[in-house]
């Protein structure tokens, strides 16, 4: 019976023993539990840290894209007033120009006026009278120097009042033998050496004579025609004959044969 307690004793205090061990172990369970569920993060707190983050991120954008945008306005308002500086600078730069050149323009006017003025004051009778007369003549016939110094003289004007009276006008003379080579071509048909070597007979220069004759649009086989039938009208020629005289005149063999071609030879 002895032995017998003693062994209900030892399944007693083993029992108590696993107890104590079950109720440690689930303490110290309990506690880990905690922790995790201490340190975990709430769903509803992720997801409002998240639309947090994002909003910050388009905040940002949205300022860069503003700052940008400002950048290029304000490049653009720099350009667009360089470009305007640039334009009324080169606008006033050239009404400066303009009126310089006008100044420049009058103020040579006046001293060619007062010159021509004390020149006036400073002919004799005789040469203002020359200086008229040539003028006179210019207003409706072209003339070489030489040719209006010879007009003025079968006038009665003295060489050297003639002579002066030319030389103080301001001529263009190529001018002049343009004119002169117009109005021969109204009046009668020549060849481009013909017509030069009627300007140089009148006084021009080789070089005026031939930039006048070839400054005009003419036609030289028209002209070799109307000389043939020129020739025609006032003696009898064979073909071949009236082709040598054109030919002789100036004209090239192929007009002179157009031109004999044309009257029916």
């Amino acid at each position: 019976m002895a032995r017998t307690g003693t062994r209900g004793r030892r399944r007693t205090k083993a029992v108590l023993l696993g107890v104590v061990g079950l109720l440690v172990i689930g303490g110290l369970g309990a506690a880990l539990s905690g922790d995790e569920d201490a340190t975990a993060t709430p769903p509803v707190a992720a997801a409002g840290a998240g639309a947090a983050a994002a909003g910050s991120e388009a905040e940002q954008e949205a300022a860069e894209e503003a700052a940008e945008k400002a950048s290029a306005e304000r490049e653009a308002a720099e350009q667009e007033a360089a470009e305007k500086e640039a334009a009324e600078k080169e606008a006033a730069e050239r009404e400066a120009a303009e009126k310089a050149a006008e100044e420049r323009a009058a103020e040579q006017a006046a001293a060619e006026e007062q010159a021509a003025a004390e020149e006036a004051a400073s002919m004799t009778t005789s040469q203002s009278n020359a200086v008229r007369s040539a003028q006179d003549y210019l207003r409706f016939t072209a003339f070489s120097r030489s040719g209006l110094i010879g007009q003025l003289e079968f006038e009665g004007y003295s060489t050297e009042d003639a002579t002066f009276a030319v030389d103080s006008l301001d001529i263009d003379y190529r001018e002049q033998a343009v004119k002169a080579a117009g109005n021969y071509l109204d009046f009668s048909a020549f060849s481009r050496s013909g017509l030069i070597g009627q300007l140089e007979f009148e006084g021009y220069a080789t070089d005026d004579a031939t930039a006048a004759v070839d400054s005009l649009d003419v036609d030289y086989a028209d002209q070799a025609a109307r000389s043939a039938q020129n020739y025609l009208d006032f003696s009898a020629f064979s073909r071949a004959g009236l082709i040598d005289q054109l030919v002789f005149e100036g004209y090239t063999q192929e007009q002179a044969a157009f031109g004999v071609d044309h009257v029916g030879l």
